[in-house]
């Protein structure tokens, strides 16, 4: 539909009612992509009246999209079961695809499109006009594996956007994106692994960075990066929280631990 008032030239957007919110998908036309691009968004109806409610961007990983975390993950039960108990307070979770590039775009820059840009300013301009919202609500951030790299990364990049971020079972380094894609990496553009990597990201804002937290699996295949990670945060004196649980690199791990990213973010 085309909306003259709109960031976005056209959006097209459809509810579906769950017990204690709806769940909206939508399609924009991205400036930042130059191309059609999908959120899934979740409101709880304890958010209805409220003007000023914090936003959870909840990232996917290689082979998913905006749906993931919800048809998969459940993100959205998990949250509204939360709400209800008490436990945190209300928030609306949208859930981005990564821009559709390849088998994972990374949510780098690369290939002629802002990938970046499409997560950290136009998502949560999407959720405020589809949900009212106010576009000055807080903002927070996670991930799983290829989102666990954009939650951590994009989140120490952008402190003045995001209020705490976190991740899960994370690519830590570009490189470790060959584990998983069909692509060769060459094919992302001039990438260097040091200065895309999550380490350098914190380190070059070291003094300006807000909470967060990670954790991986003990039979993640990304273990290892996950504890060098964490070393490397500990010699540089950056205060963090880093956990490591049984599990690999599965939606039941992600499953179970999203819930404590929710209570993370509400005590913050």
């Amino acid at each position: 539909m085309l909306d003259p008032q709109s960031y976005f030239r056209t959006t097209e957007s459809g509810d579906f009612p769950c017990p204690g919110g709806v769940l909206k998908h939508v399609t924009v036309k991205s400036p930042a992509l130059g191309a059609r691009a999908d959120a899934s968004v979740y409101i709880p109806d304890q958010a209805r009246r409220l003007e000023k409610v914090p936003v959870v961007v909840l990232l996917h990983g290689v082979y998913g999209s905006h749906w993931i975390w919800a048809g998969m993950g459940k993100a959205h039960t998990t949250l509204q079961s939360l709400i209800d108990a008490g436990e945190v307070s209300p928030m609306i979770l949208a859930m981005p695809s990564d821009g559709l590039w390849g088998h994972g775009s990374a949510y780098l820059n690369h290939s002629g499109k802002d990938f970046e840009k499409w997560i950290v300013d136009e998502v949560p301009r999407l959720v405020s006009e589809v949900t009212g919202n106010a576009p000055d609500a807080p903002l927070f951030i996670a991930g799983l594996s290829m989102g666990g790299y954009g939650a951590l990364r994009l989140g120490a990049t952008y402190p003045e956007r995001f209020k705490a971020f976190a991740g899960h079972s994370s690519i830590t380094r570009f490189s470790e994106m060959s584990q998983f894609v069909e692509e060769p990496l060459d094919a992302y553009g001039d990438i260097d692994d040091e200065e895309s990597s999550v380490i350098t990201a914190m380190l070059r804002n070291k003094h300006r960075l807000l909470p967060f937290h990670f954790d991986c699996g003990l039979d993640d295949p990304l273990i290892e990066g996950n504890r060098r990670l964490h070393a490397q945060l500990q010699v540089a004196g950056i205060d963090c929280s880093y956990q490591e649980f049984p599990g690999g690199h599965e939606w039941p791990y992600w499953v179970e631990h999203i819930r404590e990213t929710f209570r993370f973010f509400g005590r913050v």
